[in-house]
Parts: structure tokens; C-alpha cells; sequence
């Protein structure tokens, strides 16, 4: 009889949370035309992230956007680009959660944009050969809005698409005479696109105005299937550049070939000698200490990568051979080249010996590694090949007394990656709103392999962190012909909702 009880308790519940969420799918569907001219318009001001003036507009825009939802606003004045605050306070909240998004964006390269402006929304489709075809906009007016449809504009998936998402589901609440169960801080960083240089000084500068009890940071992509998604961690990264040198000027290979010798191979040595032929890194001591039990292993495999699609969109014939699938390839960090110069290729190029080849090189942490060690252990790397390293440019004294010499520049500390535990309560607040939302268990990923600037919030403010992505994973982040697809704007407004909706745990 109890047994019978508490099924029957269950099977009420489910069926009450399915009515929730299918309300909350009918508010979402009404917001959708009002979520796309309020994206169009934020989108048409210019945000490069490099334009002081630029982003002075949108701070204004954001000022209008969060007052009219009731929020209270200030711009935070740092050493670089300031950054926006918004912020809300509900009758007996005890919790408060802090949004992160970002307003800047990266530059325009207009003609390699497939309408005549990046900054003026369009409205696409996909035919059925794969190509993305103008619509017009009254298709929109009969209220059958195709998911499949994608609006094409500079930031609208990186990250304005997110911003409009969070302020609609802000309207579907006061439509529905709610409030959140928790006060409500945002913050807009303006020139995230760079890097964030401002942001440790001003978190601790302004840590009492951020200070929180969670930090959810709404940027960057979902899991290619567009499934809801919650990930708890990012790689950070570091970066170094090395020069290796021949003659002090380039010289003639007819004259000099055989006998001046060519700083592109000594390069070249350098960096075959960094990875085997299956890409695991060759430098001792580069992945010590990475390591993750059962558990962990069994969360990654649990992520529906299909090798054979991701290969197939990156049109390789086979990945590195660093972990067992792609998730348990972000856990360990990576090397790479970022690029390569050597004399003149192509038109203006000539029969010459280059007189130095310089390689740029990018890491990728984890929280494991920190960016100082791990170039250190790339200069140790460099003298067991028997290279003189220094850390300038070398006099003709350095020049003629080495016949292998190499220049490493950078090597600095970086940005640090972070990972928080799953089954905290911040992960348990959050899988749990997920599941409310959508009838389904989001998916889980450990680290990915992009970086956010968070880790400063962390170590300052001392709180807890979990990305929660919204955008379609091919939206040209970063690149022309940005996207958003409306199939994820939707779910990005139901997610931002369902969080806003669920009570934190005390």
C-alpha cells in the first residue's frame, strides 16, 4: 500500500512537471518575435570590442534593457573598458546568483560576410544542398517560427543572443506575476574579446558589489546535438614564440646554399621533436599529474560525441590519439602552433636563406597545470636538444659563439583553467533545473576546451562556477557569418526561465 502511495506520488509529480514545462513552452513560443527584434536591434550596434566609442553604445543599450525589467544599473569604472552591472533584490531571498555575459565582440571583416552588412540581421534557411539562403522577414509574422532558421549578425550567438535570453525569460516572469527565488546580479564584461585584461583588478576593486553565492556564465556553445547542456569547467591557456636564426641578414642560396644554414630547419626539428606522429606531446613532464577516476571516466563517455561526425565536419582522416574520445581529450592540456613565418611566400618571394624562422606556439591548460611550469618544462625541452636559450634578442657575440640557438619569448602564467565539481550544489541546483525544463537529463561536460575569463571570479569573490551555453555549437564564433539558430534562441529563453524559476538550494 505505501509502495502504491509513493508511485502514485511520483506519477503525479511527473505529470505535473511535464504541465509546467509545456507552459513554460507556450510562454517561450509567445516571446519568440519579441525576443528576435529585441536581438536584430541590440545586434545593430557596431561592438568591436577594439572601439572604445563601440562599446560605450551598448553599455547604453544595456543600461535601457536591464532598467526595464526593474533592475538597477552602474557602470564599474577599471583601469581598461569598464564593466556593467545590473542588479535586483526580491523580498526574503537569502541567495544570490551572478550572470556573467559578455557585450564586445570580435572585428568585422565585411567582405567576407555573405550580406552587405554584419551588423544588420538576416534572416536565412538551409537548402537542401547545405546552403544558407536569405528569407524574408514577414515569414516570421504568421507566428510558425522554423527552429531550423538561423539569424546571421555579428555577436548574435557570441554573446548577445544569451543577453536577450536572459531578459525574456525576465518577461515571461513579471508576465506571470513571478520572481525569482533568489536576488539577481548581471554582469555585461565589455571587452571579454580581449582577453579581459581589466577584470582582476576590478573584481577586486568592486568585489563587495559582485559578491555572490553561485556564478553561472552564459557564454559559448551547447553539445552539437543542442541538447540542454551544463559544463564545469574550461581549459585556460598560455602561449610562447621561438626564433631560431641563420645569417644576420637573408642571403643568396646560390651563393651561400649548402654553407649559410637555414634557420626553417632548425625550426622544424624543434617542433617535430615536440609531438610523436600520433599528436601525444614528447616534452617530459607535460601531461604529469592528469588523471581522473571511474567516475569521471564514465561521465565523458556518457557525452553523445560521435567521432565519425566530428571528424567528418573537420574533414580529417583521423584525430590524435590524446585520451580515449574527444571529451577525455580536453582533460589534458595541448600544444600547438598558432603560426609560422620564414622570409616570403608566394608573390615577392625569392632565392633566398631566410635569416631567422620564428613559430608562435599556444597551451591549453588544465586546472592541473599551471602556464609557468609547463613552458618551463618546454625550455628544459629545448636545452636537452642542446639549444642555448635566451630570453632576448641575441647579440652578434651570442650568434657567433652558438650554433644552435633559440629565442623563447613569452612563457608567462597565463590564464588558468577551472572545474567544479559535478555533484556540488551548485551542479545539483542546476542538473535539477534542466530536468524540470526540458524531461531529460542535460549533458554533462567535464572541461571544454575553450576558455572563459573565470577563473578571476572564483579566486576573488570565492564562488563557485558552472557554464550553462545556449548556442548552436556551428554558429561561427568568432568568424564571418555568425549565427544563432532560432531553435536554440527558443531553448536559451526556456533554460535562462527554468533557472530563474528554481529555488536554490540553502
Amino acid at each position: 500500500m505505501i509502495l502504491k502511495t509513493i508511485q502514485a506520488a511520483m506519477f503525479c509529480s511527473l505529470i505535473c512537471l511535464r504541465g509546467i514545462a509545456q507552459q513554460s513552452d507556450q510562454l517561450v513560443s509567445e516571446r519568440m518575435p519579441a525576443a528576435i527584434e529585441e536581438l536584430k536591434d541590440f545586434v545593430a550596434i557596431p561592438n568591436d570590442a577594439l572601439v572604445a566609442e563601440d562599446i560605450e553604445k551598448n553599455i547604453q543599450w544595456s543600461d535601457k534593457a536591464f532598467a526595464k525589467r526593474g533592475f538597477g544599473t552602474s557602470v564599474l569604472k577599471t583601469g581598461k573598458m569598464p564593466l556593467f552591472l545590473a542588479r535586483k533584490a526580491f523580498p526574503g531571498n537569502r541567495k544570490t546568483v551572478l550572470f556573467y555575459f559578455h557585450l564586445d565582440g570580435q572585428a568585422v571583416r565585411q567582405q567576407e560576410w555573405f550580406q552587405p552588412n554584419a551588423y544588420e540581421s538576416v534572416l536565412k534557411e538551409k537548402d537542401a544542398t547545405g546552403t544558407f539562403n536569405q528569407i524574408d522577414w514577414a515569414l516570421l509574422a504568421n507566428g510558425k517560427i522554423n527552429d531550423e532558421w538561423r539569424l546571421f549578425g555579428r555577436s548574435t550567438s557570441d554573446d548577445k543572443g544569451p543577453i536577450v535570453m536572459f531578459l525574456q525569460a525576465m518577461d515571461m516572469l513579471s508576465a506571470r506575476g513571478q520572481q525569482p527565488p533568489f536576488d539577481i546580479k548581471v554582469v555585461l564584461d565589455c571587452e571579454e574579446e580581449k582577453g579581459s585584461p581589466g577584470l582582476k583588478d576590478a573584481l577586486a576593486t568592486y568585489k563587495k558589489e559582485l559578491a555572490a553565492d553561485y556564478l553561472i556564465v552564459m557564454d559559448g556553445p551547447m553539445h552539437s546535438s543542442n541538447l540542454p547542456t551544463l559544463t564545469f569547467g574550461c581549459r585556460g591557456g598560455t602561449g610562447f614564440s621561438l626564433t631560431t636564426y641563420g645569417a644576420i641578414t637573408q642571403q643568396h642560396s646560390g651563393h651561400f646554399g649548402n654553407y649559410s644554414p637555414d634557420p626553417t630547419f632548425s625550426l622544424s626539428r624543434i617542433i617535430a621533436s615536440m609531438k610523436d606522429e600520433e599528436g601525444r606531446v614528447l616534452i617530459k613532464g607535460f601531461y604529469d599529474g592528469i588523471t581522473f577516476d571511474d567516475q569521471a571516466a564514465k561521465v565523458m563517455a556518457a557525452v553523445p560525441d560521435v567521432t565519425a561526425d566530428i571528424n567528418d565536419r573537420l574533414q580529417i582522416a583521423a584525430e590524435e590519439k590524446v585520451g580515449k574520445n574527444y571529451q577525455e581529450s580536453m582533460q589534458y592540456p595541448s600544444l600547438n602552433v598558432r603560426g609560422l613565418k620564414a622570409a616570403v611566400v608566394g608573390k615577392g618571394g625569392g632565392s633566398i636563406i631566410p635569416e631567422q624562422a620564428i613559430a608562435e606556439f599556444g597551451i591549453r591548460l588544465v586546472p592541473e597545470t599551471d602556464g609557468k611550469r609547463m613552458t618551463g618544462l618546454v625550455k628544459t625541452h629545448l636545452e636537452g636538444l642542446g639549444y642555448h636559450v635566451v630570453d632576448h634578442v641575441p647579440a652578434k657575440a651570442e650568434r657567433v659563439k652558438y650554433p644552435k640557438l633559440v629565442f623563447m619569448d613569452g612563457g608567462g602564467g597565463g590564464s588558468p583553467a577551472f572545474r567544479t565539481e559535478i555533484n556540488s550544489p551548485i551542479g545539483h541546483w542546476l542538473k535539477k533545473s534542466m530536468k524540470a525544463a526540458f524531461q531529460t537529463d542535460p549533458v554533462i561536460i567535464r572541461i571544454m576546451g575553450g576558455s572563459v575569463p573565470v577563473v578571476p571570479f572564483i579566486q576573488t569573490l570565492g564562488v563557485p562556477a558552472v557554464i550553462v551555453p545556449l548556442v548552436n555549437m556551428d554558429n561561427n564564433q568568432h568568424s564571418p557569418n555568425e549565427n544563432l539558430r532560432l531553435g536554440n534562441l527558443r531553448s536559451g529563453i526556456k533554460t535562462c526561465y527554468s533557472i530563474l524559476t528554481t529555488p536554490v538550494d540553502q
